[in-house]
């Protein structure tokens, strides 16, 4: 059975809610594209540089910001609405 990727940038979202940072003020202080912010909304792949540019303005690690799950397996979440198919 071929496993599938799943991401979830939940994780990112909830956070910058305790910040109290909007996705405009993300995009300003990490230097990252409108594009890169679209792409993580609908829970798309983004490059693995602007993941470190979010970390570094969110002062947090990759773990605290995305989830990784396959198709089959149990998100720990349960939110399985809240991912997009990678793979």
């Amino acid at each position: 059975m071929s496993e599938k990727a799943i991401l979830s940038y939940a994780k990112l979202w909830k956070l910058m809610i305790d910040k109290n940072i909007n996705k405009t003020q993300l995009k300003e202080m990490a230097h990252i594209s409108t594009n890169a912010v679209a792409k993580m909304s609908k829970n798309e792949p983004v490059s693995l540089i602007t993941l470190s540019k979010v970390c570094y303005v969110m002062d947090c690690g990759i773990g605290d910001i995305i989830e990784i799950s396959f198709e089959g397996f149990i998100n720990s979440g349960g939110k399985s609405n809240e991912s997009k198919e990678i793979l």
